[in-house]
């Protein structure tokens, strides 16, 4: 989770992990080499996108064939669809009543409030433009007792929000989420059972001290157990491994969900989080062939330099998708800072994180990013974020869909007296942009100019990637009241669905041929 991300907590975590950015991970123990993330310059071995813009302006031939994954795999990098189409991914952030776990034992009042979710946030969340619901479920539902099994009644409800996005028109990533380690001690995550060492002192809600939390003595005691050396944390790791797996199980098949996050904001040594990383990713691709596995850096260092340590090699995984988190200046700028950033400040994050997803051989993914739509420079930072988003060919996920208790950055206001939820325009049109979903071709660039109405698209069309274009235009309440699209300056007739916003353009020619579509509001 996003909020109360202070930099003062993730420094403590830092020191208290003995988190020292110069390690490295001996080779030889099945972990992938990650080396200090000094500076943003690749190593020259790096490992980059074979299917990606070259100096002349043209695109370097794509020679690997599309994963075996479903609905949605990898090739050269890029999210593909089942037409090889490259998906670019625009996804929300949800954490929803029965699925996000903050209920408490021996009377505790729960954690904090969280919203319920129901067809029609499905329905409004794509008639917005977002193609993904990144789903926040946690491990002390799905394994509440140590020797209890797995709760089926849990894997329902999540099943249930799974069938409500599949109504919707939405494609689900299932997040296996924790923040300050567990709602026992911290947020959410693990299992009481699960923290080690026991901890000193059981919380309880309201969640008005997350702050203090993250960076107290039981919750970084616990991660260094779960990402340490000990025979406690290979327990721990293999009982987490094991709980994902049989997650992965349950929904293998499923053609609604897209793959599995494996941890999020870890806090620990880069070469600790990719040794879970690796072993997490082998179990739900031993459980499930079919879908994709996203992993994460370690948070703590990514919030506080914009970047992360640096991969040497690949990732041992097929079907893997790198997905950081972009916070630039979010939760750590001063005020002289956050009024005075361009997009050159914001750059960094979205850049760096570009460059560590080409040397891992994945696609990129940044499935939290975000910023106080309240703050004066906000549409300033949204829009910067979007175009390095557009920049750097980076899908991105929005924090978050509804929140009543953790600041202001959902897109709903929240009437108590009524427990009613109403959209939040300005908001909501800080996020409305004409952008691809399904790019029939190899992507050259896209930008989006807001104040001119227009976006304009660059592809090279290649013959095993056919079909139309799919293109996301909000409605005239957020855009303008008519828009023309044009492919190589030639008009065509594309209708707006009016519940996805989609518009198809089908915009092709020879194999290796170059071609512009324009979108122009009026």
């Amino acid at each position: 989770m996003a909020a109360m991300h202070l930099r003062r907590a993730l420094l403590a975590a830092l020191l208290a992990a003995g988190c020292d950015e110069s390690n490295t991970r001996p080779a030889g123990d099945g972990a992938v080499d990650v080396a200090a993330p000094n500076d943003l310059a690749p190593p020259v071995d790096a490992v980059t996108v074979t299917d990606a813009p070259t100096t002349d302006g043209g695109v370097a031939p794509c020679t690997e064939a599309a994963g075996p994954f479903a609905p949605w795999s990898t090739r050269c990098g890029q999210i593909v669809d089942d037409a090889g189409r490259v998906v670019v991914v625009h996804g929300i952030n949800a954490r929803i009543a029965g699925v996000f776990d903050v209920t408490l034992s021996g009377g505790r009042a729960p954690v904090e409030a969280i919203p319920t979710f129901g067809a029609s946030d499905a329905a409004q969340m794509r008639s917005m433009g977002f193609n993904l619901l990144r789903l926040s479920m946690h491990w002390s539902g799905v394994e509440p007792d140590v020797d209890g099994g797995y709760d089926g009644a849990y894997l329902d409800r999540v099943a249930a929000v799974v069938g409500l996005a599949r109504s919707g028109g939405l494609k689900v990533l299932l997040d296996f989420h924790q923040d300050a380690y567990s709602k026992e001690i911290g947020e959410d995550g693990a299992p009481l059972w699960a923290i080690v060492p026991a901890p000193t002192q059981l919380l309880s809600g309201p969640l008005n001290d997350l702050g203090d939390r993250r960076q107290s003595a039981q919750v970084l005691a616990a991660f260094h157990t779960f990402f340490g050396d000990g025979a406690e944390g290979d327990r721990l790791r293999a009982r987490f491994t094991q709980m994902a797996a049989a997650v992965a199980t349950r929904f293998r098949g499923d053609d609604t969900v897209v793959g599995y996050e494996i941890y999020n904001e870890p806090i620990a040594l880069e070469s600790q989080v990719q040794r879970l990383s690796v072993q997490v990713a082998t179990a739900l691709r031993a459980a499930d062939p079919g879908h994709l596995v996203f992993f994460e850096p370690d948070s703590s260092g990514r919030a506080v330099v914009n970047h992360s340590a640096r991969p040497t090699a690949r990732f041992p995984v097929t079907g893997a998708v790198y997905a950081p988190h972009t916070y630039p200046l979010a939760f750590t700028g001063t005020p002289a800072q956050l009024a005075s950033f361009t997009v050159e400040t914001l750059r960094p994050a979205t850049e760096s994180a570009r460059a560590e997803a080409d040397l891992w051989g994945t696609p990129l993914v940044v499935t939290e990013w975000g910023f106080d739509p309240r703050s004066d420079r906000a549409p300033d930072y949204y829009r910067f974020m979007q175009d390095l988003q557009a920049e750097y060919q980076a899908g991105a996920m929005y924090w978050v869909w509804k929140e009543q208790v953790q600041g202001a950055w959902g897109l709903f206001d929240f009437d108590a007296a009524s427990g009613a939820w109403s959209v939040r325009p300005a908001a909501r049109r800080l996020l409305a942009r004409v952008r691809p979903e399904s790019i029939a071709g190899v992507p050259v660039s896209w930008a989006y100019d807001g104040a001119a109405h227009r976006l304009v698209l660059r592809v090279t069309a290649r013959d095993d990637r056919r079909g139309p274009h799919r293109i996301y235009v909000p409605d005239s309440a957020d855009f303008a009241p008519s828009f023309t699209v044009t492919c190589d300056g030639m008009a065509a007739n594309a209708a707006r669905d009016p519940s996805t916003g989609i518009v198809t353009v089908t915009c092709g020619g020879a194999d290796g041929s170059a071609h512009e579509v324009v979108v122009q509001g009026s």
